[in-house]
């Protein structure tokens, strides 16, 4: 997000690297663990799936490998929390580096999505069926299946969590799909507002922006003098009193650090923590239910996973952790950016990608530069980010909220509304398809509630109707 915007011109040559391959042998067999697997959504042409890992036995799984065919006609496409390699029909995920063991009456599941009607079939777990049972007189192959996943979903390559992840991923309280905002702690054109005057139809409110200090690491936060003078007085009390009034309606307020102007590096371990115990402090004293990672000018995945691991860890499992980054910064998935979502996936909650102030880029496609403020861009562009490891409901669709928003790439609502259906249902497309639909794509995001009230509502009014209509 930016105070003021400037058009950025990149243009992208390509996605990703060739992925080696590794093997491993099978982790040794548990008695009485099973892997249950269920469809958790299905939308006709293709189905969300989860197998769950339950360990009956007495002694602790030290790890697992989970292998099933499926017919021809369908295939895989994204997955989480494991592993993946693929033999033909044959598939096989093995656990990460933090969710291989598996306590005694403990579980752990896995997702992933399919293409086409079929379901998995002879599934075996560590070797033995999946429903439990004897090894099956047929000997393993001698030498196991790799357990590097092929080069379109690269695994994240994160030090393990210092707390196990959750099975399944916390929602913050918020919507299946929701509409984001980001609400002006400063003066600029846009109409100045009170926290509270925000409109009703935002879900998710990102309060921009929380400042460097000269603590590497560490952040602050207080009413902007300029928008309280603006505002006849607007004190720091006023402000928490309508992080307050937002929770009685069910909202939610995180606070956006960064911006185009931001500072704030975590380049160590020390920053790191500066970082995590200075905004516990702020979430404390304001009530706010999360962070938003917004920073245009540098970003180190390694230790900014660690400070966001330890802020969740004070925090707890309802923290929300969004991100916003630009373009360009979601092209690759070894990139800064892209790197830290994917090393953070079990606790992230949405990545609200600026598609905007970028020129023309390269989609998922390989094949043609989409111009920016388009139905193909936006979808081209979201698609890498659906088809390199995030999970549909961690995937938003970050605009403008009309003139003066931006300096490039400004689009009417009803085109971002073309765009979630696209991805969600395959309708309204542009020239660009998918490869396949995402029903769970959580949303959209604007630049800024501010601006939209500037231009009268536009986006807020047309797009957040319209998130009910999905999936």
């Amino acid at each position: 997000m930016k105070r003021s915007r400037s058009l950025v011109l990149a243009l992208v040559t390509a996605l990703a690297a060739t992925v080696g391959v590794a093997w491993a042998a099978l982790p040794a067999f548990a008695a009485g663990a099973t892997a249950n697997f269920v469809k958790t959504a299905d939308w006709g042409t293709g189905w969300e799936g989860k197998y769950t890992i339950t360990n009956g036995g007495a002694t602790a799984l030290s790890g697992w490998t989970v292998v099933f065919d499926l017919p021809a006609g369908t295939s895989l496409g994204s997955y989480w929390d494991a592993l993946l390699t693929s033999s033909g029909q044959r598939h096989t995920f093995t656990n990460r580096s933090w969710n291989g063991s598996v306590a005694p009456g403990a579980s752990v599941s896995f997702g992933f999505l399919a293409t086409g009607s079929g379901s998995p079939t002879n599934c075996q777990l560590n070797g033995a069926p999946c429903g439990g049972g004897p090894t099956p007189t047929t000997a393993p192959p001698t030498t196991a299946p790799p357990t590097t996943p092929p080069p379109t979903t690269p695994p994240p390559t994160t030090p393990p969590p210092t707390t196990p992840p959750p099975t399944t991923p916390p929602t913050g309280g918020l919507p299946k799909h929701l509409l984001t905002g980001y609400w002006h702690n400063f003066d600029n054109p846009a109409v100045e507002l009170r926290l509270r005057d925000v409109p009703a139809e935002y879900d998710l409110v990102a309060v921009a922006f929380a400042e460097a200090t000269s603590t590497p690491g560490a952040v602050t936060f207080a009413v902007d003098p300029g928008l309280s003078a603006s505002l006849g007085g607007y004190t720091d009390a006023d402000f928490t009193a309508d992080v307050r009034t937002l929770h009685s309606r069910g909202k939610k307020v995180i606070l956006s650090v960064g911006g185009e102007t931001g500072r704030v590096a975590v380049n160590s371990s020390a920053s790191a923590t500066a970082f995590a115990d200075t905004t516990y402090a702020l979430i404390q004293r304001y009530g706010f239910d999360g962070v938003d990672i917004d920073l245009e000018n540098g970003l180190n995945p390694t230790y900014m996973a660690q400070a966001l691991r330890a802020l969740r860890a004070k925090v707890g499992a309802n923290l929300i952790i969004a991100m916003a980054p630009q373009t360009i910064d979601m092209q690759s998935p070894t990139g800064g950016y892209f790197k830290l979502a994917l090393d953070i996936r079990d606790i992230l909650t949405v990545v609200n990608t600026q598609f905007y102030n970028s020129g023309a880029m390269l989609g998922c496609d390989q094949n043609a530069a989409y111009g920016q403020g388009t139905v193909n861009f936006i979808v081209a562009l979201a698609c890498i980010q659906l088809e390199a490891g995030l999970r549909p409901d961690q995937v938003g669709l970050g605009l403008p909220a009309g003139p003066g928003a931006a300096g490039g790439g400004i689009v009417a609502p009803s085109v971002v509304n073309a765009a979630l259906d696209c991805l969600a249902k395959g309708t309204n497309c542009g020239s660009f398809r998918p490869p396949r639909t995402y029903p769970g794509i959580r949303g959209a995001m604007t630049w800024s509630i501010n601006w939209d009230v500037s231009n009268g509502n536009g986006f807020a009014r047309t797009v957040k109707p319209h998130l009910s209509t999905l999936p």
